[in-house]
């Protein structure tokens, strides 16, 4: 009935199907552990929407440029999410130091804390461009 071209195609398309409704199963899972309340009746979710309204108003236009830069190699379609989780636990350190305003030293420690090992890398190449001792924050590292 069907050819043997047919069948190939169906067969690839099948599992082409299946592999990406894992893929966006596993992505939307992860977002719906991150939506669930902890102990204190908050989610993680709500603790970065909570430090970045808290600390909004000590932004300054350099401190959200640098900011910028660095999330810059995250592709695109996760960059907003990259950026909010970074700002979060910038703000998070800033609001624990009682600091009056984001310096780059809270954005270097927010960074360092909130990202993967693999992209530290990349912050101490800009550091190192940007002509930013790194020194002080090896411990973190």
């Amino acid at each position: 009935m069907f050819s043997n071209w047919t069948q190939l195609f169906i067969l690839l398309w099948t599992i082409f199907m299946v592999v990406m409704l894992f893929i966006g199963g596993y992505f939307m899972f992860r977002k719906f552990l991150k939506r669930l309340p902890k102990e204190d009746g908050k989610s993680i979710m709500d603790w970065e929407e909570h430090y970045l309204n808290e600390t909004r108003h000590l932004w300054a236009d350099e401190e959200k440029a640098l900011l910028e830069e660095l999330v810059k190699p995250v592709p695109e379609l996760f960059r907003d999410v990259a950026r909010q989780k970074i700002a979060a636990k910038i703000g998070e350190i800033a609001l624990a130091e009682n600091s009056n305003k984001i310096t780059e030293s809270l954005i270097i420690k927010g960074y360092i804390e909130a990202t993967p090992k693999r992209d530290h890398k990349f912050l101490r190449k800009t550091l190192e461009r940007k002509n930013i001792d790194i020194q002080p924050y090896e411990h973190l590292f």
